[in-house]
């Protein structure tokens, strides 16, 4: 039994019990600590925790925390000096830290072997399977190239001991097929034949010369890594077949410790402080997402600057999360081999450890990860084929419309996967994607990597013709010659190390691990004289070889596998074609899939209606739960938005299910309410959202009979002879669509104030975007996304919006910071500066903000904010 002492009050009377227990049942004493903290100073950080665990104020913690500062971790000397009367104690305590030898290298994981036909081993079933897949890819016999490479890794994968892998995945691939769910490989696995063949990927890694030993080594030494896209709103029942055929107690999902940022330290810190929730809020809304908190920030939200406390627990674990799809299996019960809870969701187990900690035991692990695109995409072919006849699928849309790359050097890709953001937007006129390789150079090339080793400018001059395509030495054409002699992808910086700086397999597998474990800087930093000055012995030039290593620290951070990237470029050019040629049922589609991708609905809706579709308005008689397409001759391709029920705030699925059944039957507020069953807080809801058209004179008339409903027994059916009320203005039934539903079939709120601001000399945001470089230019817009990368060296980046469309505004830090409060806070802005025009991008360089006034009707609507 362990006695412990504190210096505090309790302690002779704990210990003196615990010795009476001990003597008692014959059992040793044991000298220990309870340490909360490794240093004094940490205290106050350890009670702020322990007040957040019991969630209570510090002002009202009782008996919770501890009643002085002796928990730190002490030396030895000290220890023995503590326990000096009690020799027995410390021998006990040394006896038993000696017996604990365990390892977690002693921990021996073994991958449940896929059940197949008795006649054969699992490995001759995944060749069986293999070459049967690669018969129906190329339909007949595959190319010797494919052959050839199909066998290679047929041998590593038996050598390594792989094979069940493998058919798992080929497994759960084929249950999606057969529930019409839409699944996709990506990520390495694409680099593999195999996975290719077996219909896990859709990217033919021999056509693309993917790199394979990125996939799957000898010296790699670590499983395979196969993620694998879900229809986000149809993973649940994929992870629930995967339990079902493993077994709950042989198979789990990965955890993820979800870690302390700025906003949460400050809202969880706060509470323990008693500072209101209001000042809580206004402090967060002038802070990033991450980094610091500083005492000027404080300051500006009008508190006491004592910012220590919030900034000493960023980074702390704050509680256990589920991994977005991650699963392992074992042979015998998961819980022998890894400590297992239940999660706080139905029917699902999880295991304590993270994704780091399963590669670091090197047990194998299956991503089946969410991703909203495809059910767009699943969603889009369904009213394509149920209102057009017309049955589409990502393998049959032809990869070389000219309208789609035409719709994409104009960046006209709102809503559209990968290349909606705002930095894929301003690239998009200068790569002027021509073909569908493109795509996957467009999707790799704005991130960090290419953009932190300064690759991105040369590309697009080589591209446009400006500058001569140069290899820094010859041997360097078979690896960068698909990106014109520049490094894009990091399968192209691994293969040059190879290539120019000699590294081995395993140099080159250790070279992808320290890229992928960013955060460890040291850990590329030992990298940087070997690959330097072997490219440079090489003759390569000594600049380059330090782009080369920039660029390997940048992709460390986000970098793109040509292998991911391709996999995404597939979705995305599917996703750009039934945009530009079905307009309305991708917009629907896009609707019926959120939250998902870069925007709020109501952008969506907005940039729908200047592609000339007619938004129709929520309507008990006409709406579903999920947006609707309608036939409409002036519409742009015959077909018209109608909003669905689903937008209409506090209505849930059950109720709006119970509301399409009425459709067109219902004559009457009270008959709705009787048929329906719904509440009248319902009907009142929709009364504000105008969906009760055609039952009351108007929206205010609505709302007050759905007011003077009693009960469904108490129906006043007076009411439909009551006092009608004043129609809402246009700019006033767009006000309450979006106070009660977030979009308007009336328009952008800005639209109806343009005369005003007109009269102001504003220009609208179309006006903005064909004005010359160098225009000083006014502008006011509702900010729909807020941006602050982590290599534009402080440089926030701005959307603004109106009806016509966007402006893109850039504010240097100078700017930012002296109208930090309202360019952080405001959703309506005020802005002006200089336009600045190169290849057809247009950005207004911010030096001036205020606040818009005489928009009585403005709500403070919330950006969407990527930092």
């Amino acid at each position: 039994m362990m006695i412990c002492r504190h210096k505090e009050a309790k302690d002779p009377i704990l210990e003196n019990r615990i010795r009476n227990h001990a003597k008692r049942y014959g059992i040793r004493t044991v000298a220990g600590q309870e340490i909360l903290y490794h240093c004094t100073s940490h205290r106050p950080v350890q009670d702020v925790l322990s007040c957040i665990r019991h969630r209570r104020s510090l002002s009202n913690c009782e008996n919770l925390l501890k009643p002085n500062a002796l928990h730190e971790l002490i030396g030895a000397d000290e220890f023995l000096n503590i326990f000096d009367d009690d020799p027995a104690s410390v021998q006990a305590t040394v006896e038993i830290a000696r017996n604990c030898s365990f390892r977690l290298e002693d921990v021996r994981y073994i991958y449940p072997e896929e059940i197949h036909s008795d006649r054969i081993s699992v490995v001759e079933y995944l060749r069986e399977l293999t070459h049967r897949g690669a018969l129906q890819r190329y339909s007949g016999r595959p190319p010797e190239a494919i052959s050839k490479q199909i066998e290679r890794e047929l041998q590593l994968i038996e050598e390594l001991e792989y094979a069940s892998h493998f058919l798992t995945m080929h497994r759960i691939v084929e249950w999606c097929k057969q529930q019409d769910i839409m699944c996709q490989g990506r990520g390495s696995a694409a680099n593999s034949a195999v996975c290719f063949c077996l219909g896990i990927t859709q990217i033919d890694p021999i056509d693309m010369d993917l790199l394979f030993e990125r996939f799957l080594s000898r010296e790699r030494d670590a499983p395979p890594d196969i993620d694998l896209d879900i229809e986000h709103e149809r993973r649940e029942e994929v992870i629930q077949h995967v339990y079902d055929a493993y077994g709950r107690d042989r198979a789990a999902m990965v955890a993820v410790v979800i870690r302390y940022r700025i906003r949460s330290a400050i809202r969880d810190v706060g509470t323990v402080l008693d500072i209101p929730a209001s000042e809580l809020q206004r402090l967060s809304k002038q802070l990033n997402s991450y980094g610091s908190i500083a005492p000027d920030d404080f300051v500006r939200a009008g508190l006491d600057p004592s910012a220590e406390l919030s900034n000493a627990i960023i980074d702390f674990p704050r509680h256990l999360s589920i991994h977005p799809g991650g699963f392992v299996f074992t042979t015998g019960p998961i819980h022998e081999v890894i400590p297992v809870e239940n999660a706080t969701m139905p029917n699902r187990t999880v295991i304590q450890w993270e994704k780091d900690d399963i590669e670091a035991m090197k047990i194998f692990k299956v991503d089946l990860l969410g991703l909203g695109a495809l059910t767009q995409l699943h969603r889009c072919f369904e009213l394509i084929s149920q209102h057009r006849g017309i049955d589409l699928t990502m393998n049959s849309i032809p990869t070389d419309d000219e309208q789609v790359f035409a719709m994409l050097q104009k960046a006209d890709t709102t809503g559209v996967f990968q290349i909606e953001s705002r930095a894929q937007m301003s690239m998009l006129p200068r790569l002027k994607p021509e073909q569908w390789y493109d795509l996957v150079v467009q999707i790799a090339i704005v991130r960090p990597g290419p953009i932190s080793g300064g690759m991105v400018h040369p590309y697009l001059r080589r591209r446009a013709g400006e500058e001569a395509v140069e290899y820094p030495h010859p041997c360097l054409a078979s690896v960068l010659g698909k990106t014109l002699g520049i490094p894009i992808f990091q399968e192209q910086v691994i293969k040059l190390a190879m290539t120019v700086a000699d590294y081995q397999p395993g140099e080159a597998d250790q070279l992808r691990r320290d890229m992928a474990a960013w955060r460890r800087v040291d850990r590329l930093e030992r990298h940087r004289e070997k690959l330097v000055s072997r490219m440079v012995a090489k003759g390569i030039k000594q600049k380059f070889a330090e782009q080369v290593f920039d660029q390997i620290r940048g992709f460390g951070e986000y970098g793109f596998p040509e292998s991911h990237s391709a996999s995404f470029a597939l979705i995305a050019y599917a996703a750009s074609y039934l945009k530009c040629h079905y307009p309305a049922e991708f917009a629907c589609s896009l609707l019926n899939s959120q939250p998902m991708g870069f925007y709020s609905p109501s952008t969506i809706v907005e940039d729908t209606r200047r592609h000339g579709v007619r938004i129709l308005p929520i309507d008990v008689h006409f709406s579903r739960r999920d947006c609707t397409v309608e036939p409409c001759r002036e519409s742009t391709g015959g077909y018209a938005l109608r909003i669905g029920l689903r937008y209409v705030k506090g209505i849930n699925n059950k109720e709006a299910k119970s509301l399409e059944s009425t459709q067109i039957a219902v004559q009457s507020i009270e008959e709705l309410m009787h048929e329906t069953g719904i509440s009248k807080a319902t009907v009142k809801k929709l009364a504000e959202a105008g969906a009760l058209r055609g039952l009351a004179a108007n929206r205010r008339t609505a709302l007050w009979m759905a007011h003077g409903i009693r009960t469904r027994k108490e129906i006043l059916p007076t009411l439909e002879n009551s006092t009608e009320f004043r129609s809402l203005s246009l700019e006033e039934s767009t006000a309450w669509d979006y106070r009660s539903t977030g979009v308007s079939s009336n328009g952008h709120m800005l639209q109806h104030y343009r005369e005003q601001l007109r009269a102001q000399g504003l220009p609208d945001a179309k006006t903005v975007n064909n004005m010359p470089d160098g225009r000083r230019v006014r502008f006011v817009g509702a900010v729909i996304c807020r941006q602050r990368p982590a290599n534009a060296s402080s440089v926030v980046f701005m959307t603004l919006e109106d009806e016509t469309g966007f402006v893109n505004t850039v504010f240097w830090p100078r700017c930012f910071e002296r109208y930090s409060t309202l360019a952080k806070t405001l959703s309506l802005l005020g802005v002006e500066g200089t336009l600045q025009v190169a290849s057809n991008v247009v950005h207004l360089i911010v030096d001036h903000v205020w606040k818009p006034t005489d928009f009585s009707l403005w709500k403070d609507f919330r950006s969407r904010n990527f930092h």
